[in-house]
């Protein structure tokens, strides 16, 4: 059975100030999607679905469709604010949903095979797809799920500060949790992180979470249940967030294991607009070099 990659497009892009999921990088106006998903069909998945929101539905399709339809099964999930909540009444003031990992439980009525979750803005290499088709082929099972590290000093941006998940392994590479840093930056010849405790250095190669894992099928009763759990806890505040790590976290103390799968792989993705121009110089970088063909869907 080919795994499935499910793709988190339906963020507000608050920070970038527009609808970069669906923004051309590309020579001939590629997204940053169309790289993944032309990787995850070389790599071996059979299925792609997005996760979007229903008021720019329309206008992501047409970008999309007519460029890989036929190529991969495709299809289209809506998360809204009271999808899965089994009837909890939201805040009045909140205005978005409950975060990544309820974005992913929005997408069980139509994933029913091993899959991988990713980030629609974020570029994640070909040796990422490869190495997350062959765990979820091979590997995953009900007690073991992966997640695909980078190196954090290749996830950095030039104008900026970013907030990065750092992973901590055990002797066997497996996760043992996921500390979120909220503002980690190049400083000289270091990579630095702030905290209430003050600087911090950190090293070149920590590996760091991108978003993307892997998820046996059997992960939406685990999530839903975990859903429901928090919305008791949190469901009062506004700006709560249902993240993927919150399940992580969770499976792993409930004895599952989450195997990190390391990536040389070069990250790179769109925070700030004045990312993209760096955005675009790699892509060209990658096609001189002969890892993508100028024209990706010819």
């Amino acid at each position: 059975m080919k795994p499935t990659l499910l793709v988190l497009a339906a963020g507000m892009a608050s920070r970038y100030g527009s609808m970069k999921q669906i923004q051309g990088f590309g020579p001939n106006d590629e997204t940053i999607m169309d790289y993944s998903i032309y990787d995850a069909i070389r790599a071996g998945f059979g299925k792609v679905v997005f996760i979007i929101r229903k008021d720019f539905a329309e206008n992501f399709k047409k970008i999309i469709e007519p460029k890989i339809k036929g190529r991969i099964e495709i299809d289209y999930v809506y998360q809204e604010l009271d999808s899965y909540t089994n009837g909890y009444p939201a805040p009045a003031e909140r205005t978005k949903p409950w975060g990544t990992a309820h974005a992913v439980l929005c997408s069980q009525a139509v994933i029913h095979e091993p899959f991988a979750v990713i980030n629609a803005d974020d570029f994640y290499g070909s040796d990422g797809f490869y190495k997350a088709a062959g765990f979820l082929k091979q590997e995953c099972r009900e007690g073991l799920y992966s997640i695909i590290g980078y190196d954090l000093a290749k996830t950095l941006s030039d104008n900026g500060s970013v907030s990065r998940g750092v992973c901590e392994v055990d002797k066997e590479s497996y996760l043992i949790s996921v500390v979120e840093r909220t503002k980690i930056y190049k400083e000289g010849n270091s990579i630095v992180y702030d905290d209430a405790g003050g600087k911090h250095e950190t090293p070149f190669d920590s590996k760091v979470s991108m978003n993307f894992w892997c998820f046996h099928h059997s992960a939406f009763q685990l999530i839903q249940k975990i859903f429901l759990d928090f919305l008791k806890e949190n469901g009062t505040n506004p700006k709560s967030e249902f993240f993927i790590p919150i399940i992580g976290d969770l499976f792993i103390k409930a004895g599952g294991k989450i195997k990190l799968i390391p990536t040389s792989a070069q990250w790179f993705g769109v925070t700030y607009k004045e990312d993209a121009p760096g955005v675009e110089k790699k892509l060209k970088e990658l096609i001189s070099n002969g890892e993508y063909p100028e024209k990706l869907w010819d």
